[in-house]
């Protein structure tokens, strides 16, 4: 463990959608950082966008992180000090530090209707000005605007920005950003029916939860200087903020998009969602490995990491600012190498759901010998039913053109089937090392190549150009099945 201070960090997901593997890296980073240093990381559902909430997404997001590994410390389901840790229900929180900060002369009431405002917006588009609040309601005397407010007069809470000079804030891998104070306008902290938006929300809620880094994605970097001022205005310390590097698309052209994903899927049997990734056959273990390296390195040689090395090799100095391409290929790899590692009894379990679902009754003991011949070979766990189904089956089905290799006849096919069935039934056993050797020699007397001869023997055994090794194949296969097959490829 590092001696750094113990960092308290959250992970504040927005219902508005799945957990897509942007979410998964910034949940990543701040629970590595917790548990690098010995702190606590926190899960906190920022619910304040109700216009776009999507039912199930709360539990979507917290299935696929505990999926993925990454276990909250404090949070729903979980509970804690600092609770609520749903946004939502932390409403009358935010509403009285909006009071605060109007009895403070840093925030305003503001009347304008939406009329007013749309009016505004035209005029400063017209003259090619940019658009924002003109600060109409700013000096409205506070007794006369609580008046109006008590009279039923529908508003909402401003956030005061100083006129001029300029806002600096640090960011932990960016270094200082500065802007034109004269650039923000006066921003909406609270709405007209008393819910906070983010800005408010998200600053009271880190500062009472006693956070001390905020990792999140670069698109908040634009909102960083009012999240500062906010700070600020109540004269709390900032927190560490670090903005996380942009994801690029594959062909690293353009922002990655959540809504190229669904295309994505259908496609190429890729998705940047992360509940896909464990229906496509990812390993979680795999997925952390390729996330945790689009933006941050253990060093300039080590590529592999399980969870544990993640957490003991952790620091924010390591973490890189530049955009990311999305790179799938790097995904397969690591997934390839990862199941490699599995040990068998839990590649059978990680396997067994995707025969289930196709509807193979597979059980776990004749899967735990059939095993060693799909994990050295499949990239996704769901590879292994495409692989290995027609062991399963009464009978393979198949073109029987595909009996017939290039360069073949039909007649030829036929004897070379006849000639295999034979010298299968002369063996005691069809054993790999029994069967191997004198089919090579049977294909030199037939003069075939071996991959003519094997690739017909593969079709009637399999029912697929692409299997396992044939003859450890056969081998597993019940005897009486193997001459089956044969004889109804003979046919």
């Amino acid at each position: 463990m590092s001696n750094a201070t113990p960092a308290r960090v959250r992970f504040a997901p927005s219902p508005t959608g799945y957990l897509h593997i942007g979410g998964a890296r910034t949940a990543l980073y701040n629970y590595l950082l917790a548990k690098q240093t010995g702190g606590q990381f926190i899960l906190l559902i920022e619910d304040t966008d109700q216009a776009r909430f999507v039912p199930d997404a709360v539990e979507e997001q917290k299935n696929s992180l505990r999926w993925l590994g990454i276990v909250w410390d404090e949070g729903p389901d979980v509970g804690g000090s600092y609770g609520p840790y749903v946004q939502s229900q932390r409403a009358e929180i935010h509403r009285q530090h909006a009071e605060q900060l109007i009895e403070e002369g840093k925030a305003y009431y503001c009347f304008c209707t939406k009329e007013r405002l749309d009016a505004v917006r035209r005029e400063q588009q017209i003259l090619k000005n940019q658009t924002r609040y003109d600060g109409h309601c700013r000096d409205i005397p506070l007794d006369e605007a609580k008046k109006r407010k008590a009279n039923g007069e529908s508003c909402v809470i401003r956030f005061k920005v100083p006129l001029d000079g300029k806002t600096t804030v640090r960011d932990d891998i960016r270094g200082d950003i500065t802007v034109e104070n004269s650039t923000m306008d006066d921003f909406i902290i609270l709405k007209t029916d008393g819910t906070s938006l983010y800005h408010l929300a998200a600053m009271v809620d880190d500062h009472l939860m006693g956070i001390t880094h905020v990792i999140r994605g670069s698109e908040w970097l634009s909102s960083l200087p009012r999240h500062s001022l906010i700070i600020r205005a109540f004269n709390w310390q900032e927190p560490k903020w670090v903005h996380l590097s942009v994801f690029l698309k594959p062909s690293g052209k353009g922002k990655m998009s959540k809504r190229e994903s669904a295309d994505m899927k259908a496609e190429e049997g890729h998705s940047i969602f992360v509940r896909d990734m464990e229906e496509l056959g990812y390993l979680p273990e795999a997925v952390l490995n390729w996330i945790v390296l689009m933006g941050w390195s253990l060093d300039d040689k080590t590529d592999q990491l399980s969870l544990e090395e993640m957490v003991d090799g952790f620091t924010l100095d390591r973490l890189n600012p530049s955009a990311a391409a999305v790179n799938f290929d790097k995904l397969d790899h690591f997934n390839g190498v990862h199941i490699r590692k599995l040990a068998p009894e839990s590649f059978v379990k990680r396997i067994k759901p995707f025969f289930d679902r196709a509807g193979i009754n597979a059980s776990e003991e004749r899967l735990r010998h059939i095993a060693p011949l799909l994990q050295e070979r499949v990239t996704t766990l769901d590879e292994s039913v495409d692989l290995a189904a027609f062991f399963f089956r009464d009978n393979v089905t198949y073109d029987a053109a595909q009996l017939i290799p290039k360069g073949m006849t039909a007649s030829a096919a036929l004897a070379a089937m006849q000639k295999t069935r034979a010298l299968f039934e002369s063996l005691n056993n069809l054993n790999h090392p029994t069967t191997e050797p004198p089919m090579r020699k049977l294909a030199e007397e037939l003069q075939l190549k071996p991959g003519q001869l094997f690739g017909i023997l593969r079709i009637a055994i399999t029912g697929q150009q692409v299997s396992p090794p044939l003859f450890q194949t056969i081998e597993l296969l019940d005897r009486q099945t193997v001459f089956e097959r044969i004889e109804q490829a003979e046919k």
